[in-house]
């Protein structure tokens, strides 16, 4: 039984020759078994969305990664071929969503796109093609038409002693897996790191002002819910701070 209903924002997909509002399913499996919530995808529209609307009728927003990337001119950048592909009514919604549903204190959880969407909404910047940067390590996905291949495990991270991750998945060094060529560059004035990669890349982020559950991870958890233990505890507690707030909901926001 799911306890709880939690909003990811749709990506806009054109197949079939159809223009699809989507979310991919190893997300909404990943909420489904391993936070015990119920997805609700939300369309990406252009105009007439109400952000509270939504927000009034969940217990939880889960920003889910995607193959597009956010349009630079939103963090002050001019637009190359390095910064695409893009999705522009992601961007309007997933921006405006984390935003208010930070303010609102409605527990988030943000994966790949979606932690550089939650870097770009409260004022930070991206770095692009990081892996052509000096120092830096290659956190691309592997050329590989194998999922599991190309969803592996294959670094450290190095988790902040005290930080809100920690309290999660404990101090010190977890392997996770990595599908990015974008990562965060400035980092907002609202954020906290939370852990980093052996190359000094930002792997998580807290929201250090939010009133309730506000984490952000650069790799894929999802994709390991039910055979790996880091993923299994992010998506956890994510679900028990859903649990809390379906419970007892905020009294005024």
């Amino acid at each position: 039984m799911h306890s709880g209903l939690v909003a990811i924002p749709a990506d806009i997909r054109e197949f079939e020759g159809y223009t699809w509002h989507a979310s991919p399913d190893q997300y909404i499996m990943a909420a489904v078994r391993g936070s015990g919530v119920l997805p609700l995808i939300v369309p990406a529209l252009s105009e007439g969305a109400d952000i509270d609307m939504v927000l009034d009728r969940v217990d939880g927003v889960l920003i889910s990664g995607s193959r597009t990337n956010v349009h630079p001119s939103l963090y002050g950048e001019d637009e190359t071929e390095h910064h695409g592909p893009f999705d522009p009514a992601r961007d309007q919604l997933s921006l405006a969503l984390i935003r208010r549903t930070i303010e609102r204190g409605i527990p988030l959880l943000a994966i790949c796109r979606g932690i550089q969407e939650l870097n770009v909404a409260l004022g930070g910047s991206l770095a692009t093609e990081i892996q052509d940067l000096p120092g830096r390590m290659d956190h691309r996905k592997p050329e590989t038409p194998d999922r599991d291949e190309a969803f592996a495990i294959r670094h450290t991270i190095k988790v902040r002693e005290g930080s809100c991750l920690a309290a999660i998945v404990g101090n010190g060094e977890v392997s996770v897996n990595s599908l990015h060529r974008q990562a965060i560059s400035t980092l907002a004035p609202r954020l906290a790191v939370e852990a980093v990669a052996e190359d000094g890349t930002i792997e998580a982020v807290s929201v250090t002002d939010a009133p309730g559950f506000a984490l952000g991870v650069q790799w894929h958890p999802e994709y390991w819910v039910g055979n790996d233990v880091i993923s299994d505890r992010i998506f956890a507690a994510f679900g028990d701070a859903v649990r809390a707030r379906h419970i007892q909901p905020a009294a005024a926001e």
